[in-house]
């Protein structure tokens, strides 16, 4: 996986800042191989609870990841009770790491 111990720090402070400390975090998609260079940073976010503006969280926790990684791209995609599930849950949740 393509991220330092001090970047996966940095997401998980931030996930827990903004979601709340039962947030689970899934790194998926080309960070997770090795040998690839650059692209953007794909996360799901898991919530056990509801989450009332999903877009406005989703855009919140990209910003401040994106600002904690020099303006990288960040796509967040959001798992919560409320929240209509789509294929690319399964392929996060099957493929991803936990971090």
């Amino acid at each position: 996986m393509r991220l330092t111990a001090e970047q996966i720090q940095a997401i998980l402070d931030s996930v827990h800042d903004i979601a709340g400390s039962c947030a689970k975090v899934r790194v998926f998609g080309s960070r997770l191989q090795d040998d690839a260079r650059g692209g953007d940073l794909d996360l799901l976010v898991e919530l056990p609870e509801a989450v009332e503006h999903p877009a406005r969280l989703s855009a919140r926790l990209s910003a401040r990841i994106s600002r904690s990684m020099h303006g990288r791209s960040v796509d967040i995609v959001l798992l919560a009770p409320n929240l209509r599930r789509l294929p690319i849950h399964d392929i996060a949740l099957r493929e991803g790491r936990l971090l």
